[in-house]
């Protein structure tokens, strides 16, 4: 089963509906819930929908903005509603803005065949830049929100995709607190065809704003310092995006802003003061100099 949540992806929704009718193992349900599209996402979709049985349209009322987070997710949920969760292995949140290979669906279910604990996964996503592919990076254990594929039991562990900013880590955080193993696949590949970052009118806000999520979620200072020093160094905008993500999270602590969840936050920070020891750094040198061929 699959949830496409979309609004205003007219630009790139035929390409993901392409790739999806392209696959070896397509899902027995796709439901695409359109969040209040004021482009042609809706008629688009209605486009294939005659010759497509097991694709399912749900039109939302416009709230009249983006919600980043909670707007996802309540769409997401929309979709689930319609659906019995129960009746599937395996539940994907998939955006309406990637496109993928035709055996990438195949070659994903191979990998929750071969581990028993997967819980939650992907591939990894890619921006085309010239012509060429570039690593959207993040840890191998992190799945990231544009795809996500959920088995049945780790979503029901999880209690579902809680309609916050941040779910994408408060979902797989949980999965591995209750012991799941969640992964992205470095041999899978997605391409991203609109960076969060391009929808995004005050990017320096949205910074500041996830800083001071991250302080929210229990982030070590010190983890949270190298994060930034990463983003300052790799990520749009470079430098100064990087220093918003700091100054957001400072103001949150300095407000003494409370905290998300008590073991949550304990087992966060655990797990990231675990990751300076050498073998992670390592692991970490080798992940972020990778190249995707062209």
């Amino acid at each position: 089963m699959v949830i496409t949540p979309a609004r205003d992806e007219a630009a790139t929704i035929e390409g993901t509906i392409r790739s999806m009718l392209a696959q070896t193992v397509r899902p027995r349900r796709w439901v695409i819930v359109d969040d209040g599209s004021s482009d042609r996402t809706p008629a688009i979709v209605r486009e294939f929908l005659p010759d497509h049985a097991w694709i399912e349209l749900v039109l939302r009322p416009d709230r009249g903005h983006r919600a980043l987070g909670g707007g996802v997710v309540d769409a997401f949920n929309a979709g689930l509603s319609r659906v019995s969760p129960e009746d599937f292995d395996f539940i994907v949140k998939l955006d309406a803005d990637l496109s993928f290979g035709p055996d990438y669906f195949e070659s994903l279910l191979r990998h929750f065949a071969s581990d028993p604990r997967l819980g939650m996964a992907s591939g990894k996503t890619f921006l085309l830049e010239g012509g060429r592919k570039r690593l959207e990076w993040c840890h191998d254990d992190h799945v990231r929100g544009p795809a996500k594929m959920y088995s049945r039991e780790c979503f029901t562990a999880i209690g579902g995709l809680k309609p916050v900013r941040g779910w994408d880590m408060i979902d797989e955080t949980t999965a591995q607190m209750r012991g799941y193993t969640t992964r992205s696949f470095l041999d899978l590949e997605l391409i991203h065809h609109r960076p969060i970052d391009a929808r995004q009118k005050k990017v320096l806000r949205s910074r500041f704003e996830m800083g001071r999520l991250y302080r929210h979620l229990g982030y070590h200072w010190l983890y949270h310092l190298v994060r930034c020093l990463r983003s300052a160094v790799q990520d749009y905008p470079r430098l100064v995006g990087g220093i918003c993500l700091w100054a957001g999270y400072v103001d949150a602590m300095l407000a003494r802003e409370p905290l998300y969840d008590s073991a949550y936050v304990e087992w966060v920070r655990r797990r990231q003061l675990e990751r300076f020891r050498f073998r992670h750094f390592r692991s970490y040198l080798r992940a972020v100099f990778r190249r995707s061929p062209a």
